[in-house]
């Protein structure tokens, strides 16, 4: 067998289908008298990328490479007793390349959010690595006045469509277009139902320190035709509040959601973040989405970006204001093709992204995508390399 891919593959299945049969089997077992629901989706993303050659000198890699992305996701639910159950998400990535790049596609392990390590890597050689993880793994339990959750999960704060800034949890770079799920957080949540449009949340992530854990609320409500949510909490060892809003304006929908950060200790380092948005379906096939953000944790000059913390998730954007514009267009109820316009208004670089998604069966979706990155050297998106890629998407 002469590619290296599927040699590694075949040659790691036999662990990967022994981790997770078990592991299914046992949860089974411990549940079976209760009701069981399985879902799932594989997913597949070859990718040819080609970087600057300023890039490719200055980092030390190959201007041209070929990378493949594939991920299984399995996503049992156990139905416990009345409104209790057990949601779990295991996931298997595989990555190969051709030759080392600047940034790993596949999970790089727990994230600041994550308070138990859940990921394992099963190979790791030159050009290729398969790592496993649990990404969700929690209980919910529902009453009457509330529900609580507890474990690892997704905690949904904010509206926006490109950036939220009222999630304090795991927000995604909108130039990541292989990034599906937000990372689940290790945390407990309280929800309170005031009224039919009115409830209260209360999060607690814990951190390996206890007096370093990041705990929060949402108050959401509606007025008119306008849902409202306050915020406010402790995070990073900085106080957050912010507010979110979201409804309709002649047709056209609105969105506005920002938070205010602050040290007490350290005056200088406050800052604020938000966006402004603004969309519309124009015919049942046009759909059009603007977006304005500004990112007031950014730096204004590229010689003063933080590249090592956004390497590390800890920021998502190194500058202060953005726009992305975006279309997607339904030529038939099969084929969509959607475009994406981004731009860093503080130093001129930004990218654009082109995705047509045909929907062969109905449980399976195939795509072709490309990813330009414009920019002079230094600047945000002079760090990312160009792509070229198809995608493959099978739900279960």
């Amino acid at each position: 067998m002469s590619n290296p891919f599927l040699k590694y593959f075949f040659k790691s299945s036999f662990k990967i289908k022994l981790i997770a049969v078990a592991a299914l089997f046992s949860a089974t077992s411990i549940f079976a008298q209760y009701e069981f629901s399985f879902s799932g989706y594989v997913f597949d993303l070859p990718i040819y990328q080609s970087s600057s050659k300023s890039l490719s000198n200055y980092f030390g890699i190959k201007q041209n490479q070929f990378l493949n992305l594939s991920r299984v996701r399995l996503k049992p639910t156990f139905n416990l007793w009345s409104r209790a159950r057990i949601n779990w998400e295991y996931e298997i990535s595989a990555l190969y390349y051709s030759s080392p790049s600047g940034f790993d596609l596949t999970s790089g392990g727990k994230t600041n959010r994550q308070i138990i390590d859940l990921t394992w890597n099963l190979v790791n050689e030159n050009n290729f690595t398969v790592n496993h993880f649990i990404d969700r793994l929690y209980f919910k339990q529902g009453f009457s006045f509330g529900e609580v959750e507890i474990g690892r999960q997704r905690v949904a704060w904010g509206s926006a469509k490109i950036w939220n800034p009222t999630d304090l949890f795991n927000p995604i770079n909108p130039a990541n277009f292989y990034k599906i799920e937000k990372d689940g957080a290790d945390a407990v949540s309280f929800k309170y139902f005031i009224g039919l449009f009115t409830d209260l949340q209360v999060v607690l992530n814990p951190q390996d320190k206890l007096k370093e854990s990041n705990y929060a609320f949402r108050f959401r409500t509606n007025y008119y035709t306008y849902d409202i949510s306050f915020i406010g909490g402790y995070f990073d060892s900085r106080v957050i509040s912010g507010l979110d809003i979201t409804g309709n304006f002649f047709g056209a929908g609105l969105r506005f959601e920002g938070i205010i950060s602050a040290d007490e200790n350290k005056f200088s380092s406050n800052f604020a973040k938000y966006i402004a948005g603004i969309d519309f379906q124009f015919t049942s096939e046009l759909y059009t989405l603007l977006e304005f953000h500004f990112n007031g944790e950014g730096k204004k000059e590229k010689q003063n970006y933080q590249l090592q913390r956004l390497i590390k998730g800890e920021i998502i954007n190194l500058s202060k204001n953005y726009l992305v514009a975006s279309a997607a267009y339904q030529f038939t109820p099969l084929l969509n093709i959607t475009m994406t316009g981004n731009i860093n208004f503080n130093d001129s670089s930004g990218f654009l992204n082109l995705l047509a998604k045909y929907n062969v069966l109905e449980n399976f979706d195939a795509g072709l995508g490309v990813q330009y990155f414009f920019g002079d050297g230094f600047t945000e998106y002079w760090y990312y390399s160009n792509s070229l890629y198809l995608q493959g998407d099978f739900y279960f």
